[in-house]
């Protein structure tokens, strides 16, 4: 909770509204929200389109039905396509490779808890996810696959306040954005409080059924207790990890005596960021803190993509899908190497 001490916001935007399918056409954030995603048509997606010339399997890979090959069981392997008879010939795991669908579900799990809403630039990181989520959702969307969501925090409380069920087409997006842009409004009954990203990631375990590709999008400023949940999700789905942050967060500027808010608390100090020692010390937690969360990711067995508010969302979303393209090359070299003999995969 080091960050979530030291920075915060007023919030400016997110509610889910209770049926998200029945907005009126006409609101001033349907209007916002469709004069966005055009914005995002013309100036990303279709730079986009360009650079990854209709190759969007970079971004999303899916599971079939169709056996293709068999290869070697490898770290991460789904262990339920081991194939138990191959196994018991060979004394060596070896896991069955199905030809994908082309038709998926992509799930966006949005934390829109008050940390995300902080920004030291021109943008802040809530807006930096909201620019992710519509052109990941139109470019996915756009190839027939359904795109859904389940929102943490959008009333500003810390809590599991929507979830949008999985559907295609343009309009889907428009609602998705939608749900992201509504103003808060607080239920009186619930209490504020930290942010517990265990609950959005357990709320996806029950709620993503059939095998999808997710993206976690949020800064894991967060209680402990998310790192089994979001194994649990890897273990069923095609998981990414997208993790929004903000310079500022990893390095102070000497700025003098400043005023600083818990974004949740509301509690409020006083810090000297002319204090050498103070920065030095602010640095390497923050170092500390960015690796022990590569480290759990990287266990957990995700992907990570990482956006900050300084960064050109065209060149982050980039240099991911050559990541993955990377890896798949990497994974097929191997595949081809550990491939049965003909006769095997003929009795398999």
């Amino acid at each position: 909770m080091f960050f979530k001490r030291l920075f915060g916001s007023d919030r400016g935007a997110a509610d889910a509204p209770s049926k998200a399918a029945g907005i009126a056409l006409a609101t001033p954030v349907t209007q916002r929200a469709d004069a966005l995603l055009r914005r995002l048509e013309w100036t990303v997606l279709r730079k986009l389109d360009g650079l990854l010339q209709g190759d969007y399997k970079t971004l999303m890979r899916g599971s079939g039905l169709d056996l293709a090959d068999l290869r070697e069981y490898q770290l991460h392997d789904d262990v339920r396509h081991i194939d138990w008879n191959v196994t018991a010939r060979l004394q060596q795991p070896h896991v069955r490779v199905f030809t994908e669908d082309r038709e998926m579900a992509a799930w966006f799990l949005l934390d829109l808890s008050p940390s995300v809403d902080f920004g030291s630039g021109n943008q802040r990181k809530s807006q930096v996810l909201l620019d992710f989520t519509a052109v990941l959702a139109r470019l996915i969307g756009r190839h027939g696959n359904r795109v859904g969501a389940v929102l943490y925090g959008s009333r500003g409380q810390p809590v599991v306040d929507a979830v949008l069920p999985a559907r295609g087409g343009r309009t889907q997006v428009l609602r998705l954005m939608q749900m992201v842009l509504q103003p808060p409004k607080k239920d009186p009954s619930i209490k504020d409080g930290v942010t517990q990203l265990s609950d959005l990631l357990k709320a996806a375990v029950h709620t993503v059924r059939q095998r999808a590709t997710v993206f976690v999008v949020s800064d894991f400023i967060t209680e402990a207790g998310w790192e089994k949940p979001l194994g649990q999700l890897a273990q069923r789905h095609e998981v990414v990890a997208v993790r929004l942050l903000d310079p500022l967060e990893l390095e102070l500027p000497d700025l003098g005596l400043i005023p600083i808010r818990d974004a949740e608390t509301g509690e409020q100090l006083l810090v000297d960021t002319h204090d050498a020692g103070f920065r030095k010390r602010f640095a390497r937690i923050a170092a500390q803190r960015e690796a022990e969360l590569r480290q759990t990711l990287a266990r957990a067995g995700v992907d990570t993509l990482e956006l900050s508010t300084d960064d050109d969302l065209v060149n982050a979303i980039m240099r991911f899908a050559d990541l993955r393209k990377q890896r798949s090359r990497s994974s097929s070299g191997r595949a081809a190497a550990g491939r049965l003999p003909a006769h095997l995969r003929r009795t398999a």
